[in-house]
């Protein structure tokens, strides 16, 4: 195995640092201060995209920071999951990076399942714009009345009724909801079908936002936060319409679609907590060598610095294990690295969320409020331990496998 990054992911990154640093950084605390100003909070109907974010964007499609995770070279960025995962690791750093460079999940995988599945129809209504981010998307998948941990409980249907489709149910946590240029929802729903196996049940199906019977019921809130203009939505279908050529990849394909979607997805997730772990131990080392308490610097107190190298341990076997996951994806594909995926899907999370607590620790009542990035990086440490399948659904399957594998070394 070879974690050495190409010229070409190096040239990149290095770009994309740069970029971060000279022209987000300075404005992002300006952005998230006005965009809390104006006290929209769960009137999503009033939420709108700051003019600052069309600005930045123009300059990174200029500079060819654009759709990097797209390993398509004319299209995308033209890099490997590995390569790629350098780059999403310096946009971690901050939390409006991935939408200027138009990596901003739900719509990074999004373009994935469509680039990778979609027909040339499908491509040349929804993909071409989302690639030009002229438009934003959503994924529906998570249901708020069944337990979605198992994606086999589904409640909500897409059955084929002539030549349209028809979808009923209710969904929850669909991630951009909120934002007025979204235009397009991935659905995905329950078809229920004797002649096939329980992981053919499913399809997905692409569902305009203003279709009739498509209704936003709410945004919800996470730790108090509305995600302002992204949103995180609950939706009703409601016996919506849908020409049959609107399903992605045929009737039942709505498993396979995922795995090729989540793999490379949960790669970027885990590298942007690598990246905004190093961006918490930056702040509580710096915190701790400027503030004085009983006579010496913070950092000389109570077991901190302990804590600061239990985060560097931490993070660089994070990063280890999550560019494996990466090289193992590119070389086998989702089923040959399904472990290590899980793995670090685990791992990047929790070592997020245990940097930022003490990093929280160390800034005191500061650490409580906005006025560092703290409080966001918790929110997202603690919210991926739910996104994208539970701890606890990631570690079954790991234990899953290795029971396959000692029955196979016992036989």
């Amino acid at each position: 195995m070879d974690f050495e990054p190409s010229p070409k992911a190096r040239e990149t990154r290095d770009r994309a640092r740069r970029f971060i640093r000279e022209r987000i950084a300075p404005v992002e605390g300006r952005y998230w201060r006005e965009l809390a100003a104006r006290g929209n909070g769960e009137d999503w109907t009033r939420w709108q995209v700051h003019p600052l974010v069309d600005e930045l964007k123009a300059a990174a499609q200029a500079e060819g920071l654009w759709n990097l995770f797209l390993p398509d070279p004319v299209l995308g960025g033209g890099l490997s999951t590995l390569d790629y995962a350098l780059v999403a690791e310096e946009t971690g750093r901050s939390f409006l990076a991935p939408e200027v460079f138009n990596c901003n999940a739900p719509d990074s995988g999004n373009m994935e399942v469509l680039y990778k599945y979609g027909s040339e129809a499908q491509k040349a209504r929804w993909l071409t714009p989302l690639l030009a981010g002229e438009i934003r998307s959503v994924f529906a998948m998570t249901e708020p009345g069944v337990a979605s941990s198992d994606a086999t409980n589904m409640a909500a249907t897409a059955t084929l009724d002539g030549d349209e489709v028809v979808l009923r149910g209710r969904k929850w946590w669909a991630s951009g909801l909120g934002n007025p240029r979204a235009k397009v929802a991935i659905f995905m729903g329950r078809t229920a079908d004797a002649s096939k196996d329980r992981h053919h049940q499913h399809s997905m199906v692409l569902v305009p936002l203003d279709a009739p019977g498509v209704r936003i019921e709410r945004m919800l809130p996470v730790f108090g936060e509305w995600d302002e203009p992204h949103g995180h939505g609950e939706v009703t279908f409601d016996d919506v319409r849908v020409p049959a050529s609107s399903v992605i990849a045929g009737l039942g394909m709505g498993f396979e679609i995922a795995q090729g979607r989540l793999g490379p997805g949960r790669i970027h997730h885990c590298m942007r907590c690598i990246g905004a772990a190093e961006a918490a131990l930056e702040l509580m080392i710096d915190r701790g060598l400027a503030r004085t308490a009983f006579g010496k610097p913070l950092l000389n107190l109570g077991g901190n610095r302990e804590r600061v190298a239990e985060a560097r341990i931490a993070i660089d076997q994070a990063r280890l294990l999550t560019l494996y996951a990466a090289w193992k994806l590119d070389a086998l594909g989702a089923m040959g690295a399904m472990t290590e995926v899980s793995a670090i899907k685990v791992v990047a999370p929790r070592v997020l969320q245990q940097v930022v607590d003490d990093a929280i620790q160390m800034h005191g009542g500061a650490g409580l409020t906005r006025d560092t990035p703290l409080g966001g990086f918790f929110i997202q440490a603690r919210s991926l331990r739910l996104a994208d399948g539970p701890d606890e659904v990631h570690k079954g399957l790991i234990a899953r496998i290795e029971l396959a594998k000692a029955r196979t070394r016992d036989a």
